[in-house]
């Protein structure tokens, strides 16, 4: 694959944006996506990206592995996989502008409910994961979105800032479940000619720089406070659903 300097600089800081995201900064996920969304044709870029991201999930889980939630992705998983499905078969069929849209709306409607259930006063009552229909919506749009575009980041943040879980526990949990779930898409992500074997030799290259920002993750989550960490997330997340709705 010929990639001009410009076009291996955007994938080269997003391959160490991958790393941080994976192992510290929650959130900064989209960013990666972005740069290789600029860097590449689409299709090309979404290919491209998740063998990266199993690879800084590996990472994610070796830090942080005894810290996930089992029970918060037991509710989810379910619902992740027609998610995925539902996100194979779309690929190619749908309206990239649309699609991009409709999640930008869902991301913000579901960020202003977290917000008001949390101003209601009551830790209880913020936690959306207690009622049956919000992780249903949030698996299914994190298994579509993380299929078509690696974009599940902003829904999982806000899912897990519901939860209330703090900060070791949310990227620890964040961790097993992009990575189980990045795994599960390989095969449609294969049989779709997403992957192959010139986005595997780029992506050999990419795991130079994505290995110091995944490195560097686990320093700057330890140094940053929960409010500080759940902030971070919640701006991050507001900003992409921004960036899709215009």
């Amino acid at each position: 694959m010929h990639l001009a300097t410009w076009q291996w600089v955007l994938l080269g800081l997003g391959a160490f944006t991958t790393g941080l995201s994976k192992t510290g900064i929650a959130g900064l996920g989209v960013l990666a996506v972005a740069l290789f969304a600029n860097a590449l044709p689409p299709r090309e870029s979404t290919g491209a990206l998740l063998p990266l991201l199993i690879c800084a999930d590996v990472f994610g889980v070796a830090f942080f592995r005894k810290h996930a939630s089992w029970q918060h992705l037991g509710k989810l998983f379910p619902w992740v996989i027609p998610g995925v499905v539902l996100g194979y078969f779309a690929l190619g069929h749908i309206n990239n502008t649309a699609i991009a849209r409709l999640i930008g709306w869902i991301l913000i409607s579901m960020v202003g409910v977290h917000v008001l259930r949390q101003r209601s006063g009551s830790v209880e009552n913020a936690n959306l994961t207690h009622a049956a229909w919000f992780p249903a919506i949030s698996g299914i749009l994190a298994g579509f979105t993380t299929m078509v575009a690696n974009a599940a980041g902003p829904v999982m943040t806000l899912y897990f800032l519901s939860a209330g879980l703090p900060k070791l526990v949310f990227v620890g949990t964040g961790a097993w479940f992009f990575m189980l779930v990045n795994a599960f898409k390989v095969p449609f992500s294969l049989n779709l000619g997403l992957i192959n074997s010139s986005s595997l030799v780029m992506d050999a290259m990419l795991v130079l720089p994505m290995i110091p920002g995944a490195l560097l993750g686990p320093i700057l989550l330890k140094r940053m406070n929960q409010k500080v960490f759940e902030r971070t997330a919640l701006v991050l997340t507001v900003i992409a659903a921004a960036r899709l709705v215009l």
